[in-house]
Formats: C-alpha cells, structure tokens, sequence
C-alpha cells in the first residue's frame, strides 16, 4: 500500500527531473543556433499557429467563443452569471489580482487592451479607475459593456484591432495604465500592438501586459501533443516568448533597464473534466507536490509572463 500511495509523488518528481533537463536542452540548442552577425529582430516563437492567419481569424475565433465565457453555465448576462464567471476565473488564476492590484488606480486613467468579457475591467472600475475598454471581439465586447450595466459601473468602450489602436481611442487621450493579460500574442504583428500603446501612455504612466512563455510547462506539453495554448480548439495564433525575446520587443518604446519586471507564474494543475463542472479537482502528480515545490515550478516553468515597464522618453 506504501509503495502505491508513493507512485504520484514519484511520478512528480520523474515529471520535474524530466521538465528540468528539457529546459536545459532547450537554452543550450537557442544559444548554439543563435546567429553571430547581422541585425536581430524579435523572434516569435510559435506554440501554435495557422499559416497566414490574420487579425480577421483571430477576430472571429474569439466571436465563436469569448474567453471564458464557459465558466459559468447559467443565463449569460444575469449578475449571477457574471459572479460565477469572476469567482471561477480568479480561483483559476489568482495570480492576476495580486499582478494587477485593482485598488491601486482609483481616479487614474487605465486602458484595458483586450478586454474579453470584462472581468478584470470591472475589477478596475469598482476600485474606482476611469476605464476604458478596447476589444477586437465585438461578441465579447457586447458581452462586457453588458457587466458594466448589470453592475451600474461606468466605462468607455471601443472595438478594433490593437495593431492600429491609436485610429480607434479619442485623440489626444492618455492613460496612466495600459493593461492587456494575454492578449496581443494572439496577433499577427505583436510589435505594432506595443509602438501603438506607447502612443496612447502618459509619459509616467505605466505599462502591464501578460505574454505566454516560451520555457513553460505548457509549452512542452503542446510539443508533445499533450495540451494546447486555449481551451478550445483553433487558435489562430499564440505566440510564445522568451525574457530575451521581451526586451527585444519592448525597445524602444519601452525601458529595458533594472525598472523592467518580468514574473513568471501559473501552471494549470486541475484535471479539464471536473474543471468544466465548477470543480477544482487536481491532477494526481500536482495533488501530491508540497505547495513550495508547485510555487517554485511555475515561477521556473509557468505560462504567464507577467511583464511590468515604463516608458521611454519619445
């Protein structure tokens, strides 16, 4: 029986052993193929892509099914639709109310840049924010403007492409955060999403974006075929990064010096049916590792890049 009780831990600790020497092969191959002359550019690693997929196949991917907009199954658009919507999301993922610290914008102008189904913006809004919302989805932008209503909470909102962000915001408008969490990884040219939010920021103003990691847990199990950058099947487009990759992206528009913050976190560790049910069961090798072992392996190997910056001077 003991040695049974044993196996999950066992095959943890396989899992992390394996995991670690992956990442290590990994860094080793970039550094030996990384080139020696010519100019660089931002490398887009692709965890999963379409070929020639644009910002229409991106638009009308999440027009099929907004973000999240499965975690709740009563009446989309009823407040206790959007309670369970928020409390499922933020269980999932509690990193991002920790990243984002809601409270700390009141009457400050912040931008959400893919704003989904408005879970975070109504976070932002009740702790006092003048919100803006900017989505390419229009379904999901319905589907926010609608919280905002049900909940009396004011807001600006507008759609189109993050790529040409500054032809769809009020001119001479700007904002004290830009915020967007995994959102222009999902765009065919990433670096115009930042040159645009640069144009649209207060000169102190500051800048926090979630990107997907390239040295990530998930990213091995979708190499492997074990997994896929989101919950539903087709994403047009997932870019992945590495650190390296989001500096490169970042200048000039952004500060790459010691005022850059870059965190990694959040691995998903519950088992998809129960998920989809409103349970948070955990799959048997994350059930039997210590809590400090999980904690240290997604900041090593999470998905998220949690990226924090300050403008450079324009």
């Amino acid at each position: 029986m003991q040695a049974n009780a044993n196996v999950p831990a066992f095959a943890a600790v396989l899992a992390i052993g394996g995991l670690t020497f992956l990442l290590a092969l990994r860094r080793w191959q970039k550094k030996s193929s990384a080139p020696t002359t010519g100019t660089s550019s931002v490398t887009k690693v692709t965890a999963h892509a379409l070929p020639g997929a644009t910002v229409t196949d991106v638009q009308n991917f999440w027009d099929s099914r907004p973000c999240n907009v499965k975690h709740s199954q009563k009446e989309i658009g009823s407040k206790e639709y959007f309670d369970e919507v928020e409390k499922k999301r933020l269980a999932a993922e509690p990193h991002i109310g920790r990243w984002a610290q809601f409270d700390k914008w009141g009457g400050k102008e912040v931008l959400e840049v893919g704003c989904g189904i408005g879970t975070e913006g109504v976070l932002f809004a009740r702790g006092g924010a003048k919100y803006t919302g900017f989505e390419l989805s229009t379904k999901s932008l319905d589907i926010c403007k609608q919280r905002f209503s049900v909940f009396g909470l004011g807001g600006e909102f507008f759609d189109g492409s993050a790529e040409t962000l500054t032809t769809h915001l009020p001119p001479g408008k700007a904002y004290d955060l830009v915020y967007s969490f995994g959102v222009i990884h999902h765009t065919p040219n990433p670096k115009a999403c930042i040159q645009q939010i640069r144009k649209v920021m207060k000169p102190d103003g500051e800048l926090r974006i979630m990107l997907y990691a390239a040295e990530s847990w998930k990213t091995y199990m979708i190499e492997i075929g074990l997994d896929q950058p989101e919950a539903q099947y087709g994403c047009p487009i997932a870019f992945t990064f590495t650190r390296d990759e989001i500096k490169e992206l970042l200048h000039p528009e952004f500060r790459v010096d010691e005022s850059l913050e870059i965190k990694q976190f959040h691995i998903f560790p519950y088992q998809i049916g129960p998920y989809k049910k409103g349970l948070f069961v955990k799959e048997p090798w994350f059930e039997a590792m210590p809590k400090q072992m999980f904690d240290q392996l997604q900041e090593k190997l999470g998905w998220h890049l949690l990226i924090t910056a300050k403008p450079a001077a324009m």
